[in-house]
């Protein structure tokens, strides 16, 4: 169908509609048989692709290998049960990969889930009345209306237009604006054609009708949709870290390795064993749960953050936001509660304040009813340059309004002081709200001979602009007494935390053309002041505390005036210092980059009456001084500053969708202490990955020294390679997992950003893993095995063969102490500083599960005989149990020792962790 060459009443013909839109039934049907306006686009990557991937990473191409070596050993020595081993070892890959893949997959459709807590939604007539519905819910005859700042969710047919520009780039990679209008094409495919718009692009200015003809996979968006499902995305930084953390492992593993094998043959150890050794260090290093717990960590905290409110568009993004140092925030909606109503009102030195349907004067009487019909203008202002609206299936005066929140205080005050409502002639033109020009106007066909222009916007826009001023029912010449009453009173406004608007209208000649925007915004006649109270959330006054605590600046960069900026941000406690630097727009323009570095290396500051540019300029500034960013934004204006971030901050409720799409994060409740919420989640992620690391890495001394041990000091090997697999894969890996789901304690807040420099395995980590913790693991369970062999007689000297019971015995006692020490090590790793006592031993649910399965697996090892047969171990009497919980208490009492002195050098990062403040 050519419909970009038909008119547009041949359009909606050819479409089965009209200019008022589907009927619901209609819609229905249609959508039963063209299908959901979705794209049913492939998986990005296949499940099998996705399972395959994580046999084959680097520290499971380490493990093929020695798996390898163990299968060319029984091939050339049978017998000595190196076939054995291959196959345990290649059950580690599986077992391994498996987990990952569940981890991984559960993630990918966890994102895919909380994403849709966002639906789009898109304003649609039908039936006449306009509604919202979900863009999944639109059908092909559809009317919708598009405004600045939306996502076009189908191809349509311009019907009707203003000043109505959009973004291709999606479409066709060319980022240039282009205008959109109604009249029929004569020629051109319909790509190009003017009067048509395409899913996936975006709304830059100016409002539209839009007629749908194609949804879902029939829009061109869809047709190419297969060309962009398999790019994969590039690593974060935390990916890339734990990819060094798994190389420089795996290099000492094989370096350890060599280095024992050779010195093994240099003492006259068979190759065979020696082979042992090396194949046995080589697996004993070897992190294999790190990836998938990584991976459940970062889901997580995702969750976790969709539950406080703040929706992760990706897992990377959960981690950076834990090294913020600046969050960039605007003040309406995510400061205040985006809650607007008009509290007063100036018109020509007489000021009316207005509660609910009360209308008084400033000394508190009330106002003649021949008043405010004489003010008429200044309410038919209010209504007619305004696009909030009334539901339609609500009435009454509690009915709910749709719209921008400034807009519906406008709708509601006229009603409240006018009961039947300002003369409102149609609107027959409109110049919509851009951020330079600060205003918006509409043009209205006037009841004489004529047209009317009606004006809204900041003061400081508007006021020089006009030319005359509205008293008592006529309009005279405005001189500088009147200007100078005007801003006294917008002052006083805005210094009680007021957002004020300033309304004018012009009277325009009658004309075959509307006039242009520049020569309709001239020579206006100043109306009054309209100004608003927005009150500030009750929860931020503690999320702005928490953040100068956590050594985190908060910024506000609002396009309000600076007075009323400075008003909510000193009562948020944004603002502290009386002399504290408020610059605007005008100033940002006029100084050089390296002053305004100098000026927001200041501990507070605030910017005001700020365009998009200037915003962006600010972020780009910060970034160059090192800080990391989280940035705020719900208009199109702002996502060039959301991608230029750090971390991008999108508003789920104002926000628009290019903002959103721009983001790395959206705010479900467009509130400022979500964001607070998020980066204390945020945090908690990394310090969970450092904690199970620091658990894994501990229980690599245990593991290794057996195997120095019996080189070095010739005695029987006292852990076997099958047992070191079970600790890595079957006692250590639930607990771990509950590590990484920690939750975050009462100081994580209370200490500095992590510096994003910072390296994942530093020297404190290694040095409590490698120097501290394992120390005393491996004492313990080489002290438990040997105590065992001399307690049955045996001496030093004496080979013990592989099969005979003692040994067997001795190897079982030695992996159940590595174990019993892992129960209390994973209490241990939950706080670097906070005692086990004051964590409470069942506060973390996952942890008490992880150990239950822990001690039961242990069971099964000890004392089956199919853990006999898997693992090489046999039953031991059990007053030796008495040894190995002796042992992992000394181990508890040692690091509560440590962390006593950490909390008496430092109190105040040795906070006690208090239940309830989690």
């Amino acid at each position: 169908m050519q419909i970009h060459r038909l008119s547009v009443e041949e359009a909606l013909k050819a479409l089965g509609t009209g200019d008022q839109g589907l009927s619901e039934a209609e819609a229905a049907s249609r959508l039963r048989e063209f299908g959901s306006n979705e794209l049913h686009a492939a998986e990005r990557i296949p499940v099998l692709a996705m399972l395959g991937r994580q046999c084959t990473h680097f520290l499971a191409l380490l493990l093929w290998a020695a798996a390898a070596l163990a299968f060319v050993a029984d091939w050339m020595k049978p017998g000595e049960g190196m076939d054995l081993l291959a196959w345990a070892i290649i059950g580690v890959i599986g077992v391994n990969a498996l987990f990952s893949f569940v981890q991984e997959y559960k993630a990918e459709r966890a994102i895919i889930a909380l994403r849709r807590l966002l639906p789009m939604r898109v304003k649609v007539v039908r039936t006449g009345q306009i509604s919202e519905v979900s863009a999944s819910d639109l059908a092909p005859g559809d009317l919708t209306i598009l405004a600045e700042g939306d996502r076009v969710p189908a191809d349509g047919r311009v019907i009707a237009a203003v000043q109505f520009r959009v973004d291709n780039a999606p479409l066709t990679g060319e980022s240039i604006p282009k205008s959109r209008i109604s009249e029929a094409a004569i020629e051109g495919p319909l790509v190009e054609s003017a009067n048509i718009v395409f899913a996936g692009t975006t709304v830059l200015s100016g409002t539209a009708r839009v007629v749908i003809f194609a949804t879902g996979m029939n829009t061109e968006f869809g047709k190419i949709a297969h060309l962009t499902s398999g790019i994969e995305a590039e690593m974060s930084p935390l990916q890339q870290e734990i990819r060094k953390v798994t190389r420089l492992i795996a290099a000492i593993s094989m370096g350890i390795g060599v280095a024992f094998f050779g010195l093994g043959i240099l003492s006259g150890r068979s190759f065979w064993e020696n082979f042992v050794f090396a194949v046995g260090l080589l697996v004993a290093n070897v992190p294999e749960g790190l990836l998938p717990t990584v991976t459940l960590a970062l889901a997580v905290g995702g969750q976790r953050m969709a539950k406080r409110k703040a929706l992760m568009k990706n897992l990377a993004a959960v981690e950076t936001l834990g090294c913020a140092t600046v969050i960039c925030t605007d003040k309406t909606g995510t400061l205040t509660e985006n809650r607007m109503a008009v509290t007063r009102i100036y018109i020509h030195g007489r000021e009316i304040r207005v509660s609910g349907g009360s209308v008084t004067t400033e000394a508190g009487e009330s106002v003649a009813p021949e008043l405010l019909r004489q003010w008429a203008p200044l309410f038919a202002i209010a209504v007619g340059c305004n696009n909030a609206s009334r539901r339609h299936d609500e009435d009454g005066p509690g009915a709910a309004f749709v719209g921008d929140p400034t807009e519906i205080a406008l709708l509601q005050c006229a009603g409240a002081v006018l009961p039947d409502g300002p003369d409102v002639s149609p609107r027959i033109g409109e110049f919509p709200f851009d951020a330079d020009r600060k205003r918006m106007t509409t043009i209205h066909a006037a009841a004489s001979a004529g047209r009317v222009a009606y004006v809204k916007g900041a003061p400081e826009a508007v006021l020089p602009i006009c030319g005359s001023i509205f008293v008592d029912g006529r309009a005279l010449p405005l001189r500088e007494v009147d200007r100078a009453a005007i801003v006294d009173r917008l002052n006083a406004f805005t210094g009680s935390a007021l957002r004020v608007l300033a309304l004018a209208y012009r009277e325009l000649p009658e004309a075959a053309k509307l006039s242009s925007m520049e020569e309709t915004e001239r020579d206006l006649t100043f109306a009054g002041l309209m100004a608003m109270f927005d009150p500030p959330r009750p929860e931020v006054a503690e999320a702005v505390a928490r953040c100068k605590r956590a050594g985190i600046k908060p910024i506000m960069i609002t396009g309000d005036n600076s007075r009323t900026a400075l008003a909510i941000a000193r009562t948020v406690g944004m603002v502290r210092n009386e002399k504290a630097p408020v610059l605007e727009g005008a100033q940002i323009e006029r100084m050089r980059d390296e002053e305004l570095k100098g000026a927001l290396a200041g501990s507070e500051i605030l910017f005001a009456r700020m365009t998009p540019m200037q915003k962006m300029r600010v972020v780009t500034l910060l970034k160059e001084m090192g800080e990391v960013v989280a940035v705020t934004g719900d208009g199109v204006n702002d996502a060039p500053a959301l991608k230029k971030a750090d971390i991008g901050i999108a508003m789920g409720i104002a926000g628009t969708d290019v903002a959103k799409e721009a983001a790395d994060i959206v705010l479900l409740d467009d509130n400022f202490a979500t964001i607070v919420n998020a980066v204390e989640e945020g945090r908690a992620v990394y310090e969970n990955i450092r904690k199970f690391v620091t658990y894994i890495l501990a229980s690599n001394i245990p593991e290794i020294v057996p195997y120095l041990a019996s080189v070095v000091f010739r005695i029987p090997l006292l852990l076997t390679i099958v047992q070191i697999l079970a600790v890595d894969l079957g006692t250590d890996m639930l607990p771990a997992l509950g590590l990484g789901a920690e939750p975050p304690d009462a100081t994580t807040m209370d200490r500095p950003p992590r510096s994003r420099d910072e390296r994942l395995l530093n020297t404190r980590l290694l040095a409590r893993s490698y120097l501290f913790l394992g120390p005393i693991e491996a004492a313990a369970a080489m002290t438990a095995g040997l105590w065992y062999l001399g307690y049955n007689g045996w001496e030093w000297g004496i080979d013990l063969s592989a099969t005979s019971p003692l040994y067997r015995q001795a190897t079982t006692v030695t992996f159940a102490a590595i174990v019993v020490c892992q129960v209390v090590n994973v209490y241990a790793c939950r706080s670097q500083r906070v005692s086990v006592l004051s964590m409470g031993l069942f506060t973390n649910r996952l942890i008490v599960w992880g150990i239950a399965v822990e001690l039961m697996i242990l069971g099964v090892i000890v004392y089956s005989r199919m853990g006999h047969r898997i693992f090489g171990t046999d039953a031991f009497p059990g007053e030796f149990w008495w040894l190995l919980i002796g042992c992992a208490a000394l181990l508890l009492l040692v690091e509560e020792a440590r962390k006593g002195i950490v909390r008496r050098l430092d109190p105040v990062k040795g906070l006690r962790y208090q239940e309830g403040t989690v």
